[in-house]
């Protein structure tokens, strides 16, 4: 799977990884459905930086579609809220 992580670039991840960042997710989830920004931003950085330790690097001149698009880690809840999906940001 490739993440990539806006203004960032994208993180290839693999498929066992995927249960760590889907509870990293829903704390940021929860977050935002509590409208609670002092744990928002705390999930969202330990979300972004699960990706980035878990994942590899994505060679920046691959043209190759992202399968899942997270916003930078100064995103504010409103924004993020907008990119939710019923699933959370990483579907699982």
């Amino acid at each position: 799977m490739i993440i990539r992580i806006l203004g960032e670039g994208q993180f290839d991840i693999a498929e066992e990884a995927l249960d760590r960042l889907n509870e990293l997710d829903s704390a940021v989830e929860a977050a935002i459905e509590a409208d609670d920004e002092t744990t928002f931003r705390p999930a969202l950085v330990a979300l972004l930086e699960g990706v980035r330790t878990v994942g590899v690097r994505h060679a920046d001149d691959s043209l190759d579609e992202s399968d899942l698009i997270l916003p930078p880690d100064d995103a504010s809840i409103a924004e993020v809220r907008q990119m939710l999906s019923d699933d959370g940001l990483i579907p699982g």
